[in-house]
């Protein structure tokens, strides 16, 4: 508190030393809570590496579970284009061709089974 000439009494100002020592402070708690929250995931994250070496009972890899390989598999190539075909497209005489010979095997399967072959078409 501070004394006017009049006598009267007002609270003394904040000084710049007492504010930035407060910004200091909350920096420092911001500060310490990123560790402590950083910390805690390094510790967890260590933590599963061990899980598979642990029994099934406590959350391991069940008895029948298969080894890991020894190598990693590369990535699939799953943007590459294949190669142009060799072969050509079937003109519509092999297309009519084809299908004569699938409706013929068809037939003949039918008749063999001794049911009559309705065609769903």
């Amino acid at each position: 508190m501070c004394l006017t000439p009049t006598g009267r009494h007002y609270p003394a100002k904040m000084s710049k030393s007492r504010s930035v020592a407060f910004g200091a402070r909350r920096h420092l708690r911001a500060l310490i809570g990123v560790v402590v929250v950083s910390s805690t995931a390094a510790i967890l994250a260590s933590c599963t590496s061990t899980l598979s070496e642990l029994p099934p009972q406590a959350g391991g890899l069940p008895e029948g579970a298969p080894e890991r390989p020894a190598n990693t598999l590369p990535y699939p190539a799953v943007h590459d284009m294949p190669p142009p075909r060799s072969t050509a497209v079937l003109t519509e005489e092999e297309k009519k061709k084809v299908e004569a010979e699938l409706a013929a095997m068809r037939d003949q399967q039918a008749r063999r089974a001794g049911t009559k072959n309705s065609d769903p078409q």
